[in-house]
């Protein structure tokens, strides 16, 4: 469209030029060499005077005529001459390059006729209305009989033309992203993922540098997600990591090569009916239907069962603009009770709900506060996954499979009985050397009352958006399960039994704490985003293998986290995180252990 405008111009300006070397007269345009005088040409005043009639003249005008009829006219410089030859000069050069402009024209013409031909013919096979004016109506007005004659110019025609320009082409963008958007499509179905690469060093921490390292890994998620009728919704998503660990989808670059797994990271199906469009309800594998931090839930985390919302908008009230309540059943382990009269399972279950409400306290400043509890019924089963009886010897009652997966250190008070096998000769017993768990038990139990409060404030720039982000939480059962940890069986002589506890039991220490600023978006090209995150978490504050698995521990820890986004393209960002945490220091005669420093340098991909 620039080339159009371009070639419009240089019309002009041709026209303009030709009109005025045609002005000239053709005294000056005599051939080299020779002057006005020697052709007997007579000077423009001469003839001038010859071919008009003489107004009436004053004394004054009448005395001078005489000797201006006398008088011979000046014959112009040379030096014009040779300046008019080289405008002609470079006109001729203007009127050879604009013909080569609009046979290019033409082409680019040709090359966009044929490409928007391709585009209704997928249209028509994809089955995608357009939206713009009809594919033979936007040829015609592209072919070249359409133009204006190369050395013609219409300054209406040429408003016209940039109006239809104007228009024409938001409508054959549109059909475009439409076309794009439906070759993402099969049937109702919708296909989207991400891919990411990071680089991950590890440096601080413990003083024997356990944890320093420097290590690769990656991420790999595609999701379908269908709208099969006018109630009812789906989709699944698969993704790489360790398929034990709920918390992460990463895949660490080792393993001798091997092949990664990739597994159902989420598979669900919600419920939203016509006749009220204020409940959905899901079920199976799902992301969060509430809205939470990681202080409590890894956002890598996709929790099963069934939830249910009620949403209501209230566009036309002045400050309260929606209100919602999310409840949820999300089943996590099933146990055999071991009576031998009794041999049942036992479902172990979260049972919670959030209250969520939003305002509008100013045109742009809007705030929004959520309130939910989180109860975790029987939570041992998750203890007895994660306990291990030594790291020579990792056996667990979970025969062949391997223990639950965590990213970071399990910070919850955890009593753990152990079973020995031993050789007794002689009356002395002997270790065989193999150590069973038989059982492990969390000293809380876990109901955690979880607030947040969150304001989001527009500034002179949509690009530069800014978030406050506060949430607490506290375990209101901190503790509550120490009178029901089961004692240690009885020795007997081939099996030696011995009870362990990893951290006491301090019910004080059941708070959480989450302070989030966030400035910018990263969302289009060019956009970059800052954040700084806060976070002090206590011992028994949360079911600490659940939580940010990024974070030094799961809790007894305080962290810092700072990041840096940049929106390369509108589907690559590059980022940078930086977690610097320690374990906290409660109670202690020793010092406080050095910050681990953790840098997260990430390139991401969506399509």
């Amino acid at each position: 469209m620039h080339r159009r405008s371009e070639s419009k111009s240089k019309s002009m300006a041709i026209v303009l030029l030709a009109a005025l070397i045609t002005a000239v007269p053709p005294v000056w345009a005599s051939p080299e060499g020779e002057s006005p005088s020697a052709t007997g040409d007579a000077s423009p005043a001469a003839t001038a005077s010859a071919t008009s009639p003489a107004p009436p003249a004053s004394s004054a005008t009448a005395a001078a005529a005489p000797a201006a009829a006398t008088t011979p006219t000046a014959a112009p410089p040379a030096e014009i001459a040779s300046e008019l030859e080289q405008l002609r000069t470079s006109v001729e050069a203007q009127a050879k390059k604009f013909e080569q402009d609009s046979q290019e024209l033409a082409n680019e013409r040709a090359t966009l006729k044929t490409a928007l031909d391709q585009i209704a013919a997928l249209e028509t096979k994809l089955g995608v209305s357009p939206d713009a004016v009809p594919a033979a109506a936007a040829s015609d007005a592209l072919s070249p009989a359409a133009n204006v004659a190369p050395m013609a110019f219409n300054s209406t025609a040429a408003g016209a033309g940039q109006q239809v320009q104007a228009q024409t082409n938001p409508d054959w963008s549109t059909r475009v992203q439409n076309l794009e958007d439906r070759v993402k499509q099969f049937g109702p179905f919708i296909f989207s993922g991400d891919f990411r690469l990071r680089d991950e060093p590890f440096f601080g921490g413990p003083a024997n540098q356990s944890l320093d390292q420097d290590r690769e890994r990656f991420r790999l998620r595609f999701n379908v997600t269908a709208k099969l009728d006018e109630d009812f919704a789906g989709g699944f998503s698969l993704a790489s990591g360790d398929i034990n660990d709920p918390t992460s989808t990463n895949q660490t670059v080792t393993g001798f090569y091997t092949r990664k797994a990739i597994a159902i990271d989420k598979a669900f199906v919600d419920y939203t009916p016509h006749q009220w469009h204020a409940l959905t309800v899901i079920g199976g594998k799902f992301a969060y239907p509430w809205y939470n931090t990681e202080l409590t839930w890894d956002k890598d985390l996709n929790p099963e069962g069934v939830a249910e919302t009620l949403a209501w908008n209230f566009d036309s009230v002045p400050v309260l603009k929606k209100f919602a309540v999310v409840g949820f059943e999300l089943p996590y382990a099933q146990v055999a009770k071991t009576s031998t009269v009794n041999q049942s399972a036992v479902t172990s279950i979260v049972y919670g709900g959030q209250i969520q409400t939003q305002f509008q306290l100013l045109p742009w400043l809007k705030f929004s506060a959520y309130s939910a509890l989180y109860d975790w019924h029987n939570a041992d089963p998750i203890a007895l996954a994660l306990a291990k009886a030594s790291t020579k010897n990792p056996q667990t009652p979970l025969t062949g499979l391997l223990p639950l997966g965590t990213g970071n250190t399990v910070q919850n008070s955890i009593v753990t009985t152990t079973a020995t096998d031993v050789v007794t000769i002689g009356g002395t017993s002997y270790p065989t050397g193999v150590t069973t768990v038989t059982n492990a038990q969390f000293a809380s139990k876990f109901a955690l009352f979880d607030n947040i409060a969150r304001f989001d404030a527009k500034t002179g720039s949509d690009k530069w958006p800014v978030a406050i982000i506060g949430d607490y939480v506290q375990n209101l059962e901190a503790c509550a399960n120490v009178d029901d940890i089961l004692a240690a069986p009885a020795n007997t002589a081939t099996v030696h039994y011995t009870q362990t506890t990893n951290f006491p039991c301090n019910s004080h220490q059941r708070r959480g704490y989450w302070g989030e600023a966030q400035v910018g978006r990263g969302q289009k090209k060019g956009d970059w985003q800052f954040d700084y995150t806060r976070m002090f978490i206590e011992r028994e504050a949360v079911l600490s293998n659940f939580d940010y698995s990024d974070i030094r521990q799961g809790s007894n820890v305080t962290e810092h986290r700072a990041m840096v986004i940049y929106q390369l393209e509108n589907n690559v960002q590059l980022s940078w995180t930086g977690l610097f945490g320690r374990p906290l220091n409660f109670g202690s005669t020793a010092p406080p252990e050095d910050f681990l420093k953790r840098l997260q340098f990430d390139v991401i991909y969506t399509f």
